[in-house]
């Protein structure tokens, strides 16, 4: 499997994409935000398709016109403040439009579908070398921000309060959304990669620990779902995507079945001792 330059390409493009992801997903799980990363994700087609019209590099594009959706929801976000899923809709249904519309007119100078369903072959060197670039830009910037993020997620209104500047920070946010999402569509594809983003979290939310041993574990979690994503993948022929989503759900279960069986095991155990 190594002996491919794809394969080895698509690993390490892997790897970024599964410590960028749940650094991500934490902050948006925890503000109750995950469809948003749906929502991005869907909005990255639409700038693969705007990038393969004109021949651009479609990572590059999806990242651009990502960002672009991820600054308009946080500015419809003051004109819908009661209605946000109002927001979604909007934003979805405008980058699908144009990806459907682009799809459907065959002018593109390339095929889209590696893109919905993620494909190892299609990733490159230069894919590589430019998600790696975005991957460590983003994590710089979360470390960066990391203590008025943790503020804002656990409570937005008292960060302004206290002077966190939340508006500007959730635009950086979102920068930083459309980053994590431009970087993973060409390993898991499109119509999954909310899963990348919500799923670790998920899991790792299950052990009860504190927030920053819920990161870890989310990054811990999130490598074992890509990495064994892709590898069965390649020996299974099957896209990559759709069957790491299968491995991130199978793992979720697996966490939960464990905490339930702990949690009767203890129980049983405090019964024998107090009878």
């Amino acid at each position: 499997m190594l002996n491919y330059d794809f394969m080895r390409n698509a690993l390490a493009a892997s790897l970024f994409v599964s410590i960028l992801c749940p650094c991500i997903g934490i902050f948006l799980v925890l503000r109750r935000y995950s469809m948003i990363g749906d929502t991005l994700s869907h909005a990255s087609l639409a700038g693969v398709t705007l990038s393969l019209l004109c021949g651009q590099n479609p990572v590059l594009g999806a990242f651009i016109f990502t960002s672009l959706s991820g600054a308009l929801i946080e500015f419809l976000r003051g004109y819908f403040k009661k209605h946000t899923d109002l927001i979604l809709a909007v934003v979805l249904s405008l980058s699908v439009g144009t990806a459907i519309t682009l799809i459907s007119s065959g002018k593109l100078h390339a095929n889209a579908d590696s893109f919905l369903f993620g494909s190892v072959l299609t990733v490159t060197r230069t894919d590589m070398i430019l998600i790696a670039a975005l991957s460590l830009v983003s994590v710089s910037a979360l470390i960066f921000m990391y203590h008025s993020l943790v503020y804002i997620a656990y409570d937005e209104e008292a960060a302004v309060i206290a002077g966190v500047k939340v508006k500007l920070i959730s635009y950086i946010f979102s920068i930083l959304v459309a980053s994590a999402i431009s970087v993973s569509i060409r390993i898991v594809g499109v119509l999954v990669l909310s899963s990348m983003i919500a799923l670790p979290v998920a899991t790792a939310l299950q052990l009860g620990k504190g927030f920053k041993c819920t990161l870890i574990l989310s990054i811990i979690f999130s490598i074992i779902d890509i990495m064994a994503g892709l590898i069965s993948s390649y020996y299974l022929n099957v896209a990559p995507g759709g069957f790491t989503a299968l491995v991130s759900a199978a793992v979720l279960a697996l966490v939960l079945a464990a905490k339930q069986i702990s949690s009767a095991i203890r129980t049983t155990a405090t019964a024998r001792h107090t009878s």
